[in-house]
């Protein structure tokens, strides 16, 4: 599952290391790549389709997109944890196959340029990533997903979000009403919300593509939060070769965000990461990550340019 080998990645982010060579180090990894989108015009409705798995509804947050040129509708999935939107090779070339479009891509290239839309918004990069990841595209098949890509945070430097989940919209905007705001920061292109929990102030990663979960946190934070006795709920999965034992107990906790205050019935902790990327949870002071499990039910603003948010 993508989701499940990206989780020790996401457990990496040292977004606030102190400690001198340490720092540098991962200054230089976290750092993504200049934002190099082109970005007109706005979206304001856009119907998010919600990709199920292994018994979660939400499982992946997609947003329909279609590419310049072409009449079809693609999915992408909005991954607040991805600092660049990226394209996946093998659903691209699938598409390229089936129908005439106005770009192309080159023997054993790892970039892309295209535009598409969302909605109204109009974004175009002469150098989008392009994974080895995804699967074929079935026209034809209404049932079919189609992903053919990730839309990443790079977008939240050019517009501001809206993530309404109680109507199962999403927009991007230009200017929104100016009341109610509180601040966060956007890090290396990483959203990070204060909030407090179980009497603990800390920060917090917000990863939309951690769609199953709640919270995600450290052995310590989990022993802490759960409920004791509950029943534990086992997943795996890996990262590069390395087995993960993702496990999720229950929880009555709540999490207070700016104004506003949430029920955490849950929480997870991955079983399987190494020291050093336990050492790095705890050293950065982030508490945990947020999914869009804990939002259902709320809508969300992110100005990342002012870092700022609002959750109603």
């Amino acid at each position: 599952m993508r989701r499940l080998k990206r989780v020790a990645l996401a457990l990496l982010v040292s977004l606030v290391v102190s400690l001198g060579g340490g720092y540098v180090y991962f200054d230089r990894k976290f750092t993504p790549p200049e934002n190099a989108l082109s970005v007109s015009s706005m979206a304001t409705e856009v119907p998010i389709r919600w990709l199920a798995t292994n018994g979660n509804p939400h499982a992946a947050l997609l947003l329909p997109v279609k590419l310049d040129g072409i009449a079809d509708t693609f999915y992408m999935q909005l991954d607040l944890g991805s600092p660049s939107t990226v394209f996946y090779g093998n659903a691209i070339r699938s598409v390229l196959e089936q129908r005439r479009a106005g770009f192309a891509i080159g023997h054993g290239a790892r970039q892309l340029g295209l535009g598409f839309s969302i909605d109204g918004l109009r974004i175009r990069s002469g150098s989008f990533g392009l994974l080895d990841y995804g699967s074929k595209v079935e026209f034809g098949n209404p049932a079919a997903a189609n992903i053919i890509g990730t839309i990443g945070t790079d977008l939240l430097e050019k517009r501001i979000l809206v993530l309404d989940f109680k109507r199962g919209t999403t927009a991007f905007l230009q200017e929104v009403p100016e009341a109610g705001f509180s601040g966060f920061k956007f890090t290396k292109r990483r959203v990070l919300i204060p909030a407090r929990i179980a009497g603990r102030d800390g920060m917090f990663l917000y990863d939309s593509g951690s769609s199953g979960y709640a919270l995600l946190t450290s052995k310590q934070e989990w022993d802490r939060l759960r409920t004791p006795g509950g029943a534990i709920k086992v997943d795996t999965g890996n990262s590069w070769g390395r087995a993960l034992k993702v496990m999720t107990a229950p929880a009555a906790q709540t999490l207070a965000l700016s104004n506003a205050t949430l029920r955490l019935s849950e929480v997870t902790y991955v079983e399987g990461t190494s020291r050093m990327q336990e050492w790095l949870m705890r050293s950065s002071g982030m508490q945990g990550m947020l999914g869009n499990k804990l939002f259902l039910g709320h809508t969300l603003t992110l100005d990342a340019e002012r870092e700022r948010f609002k959750l109603e």
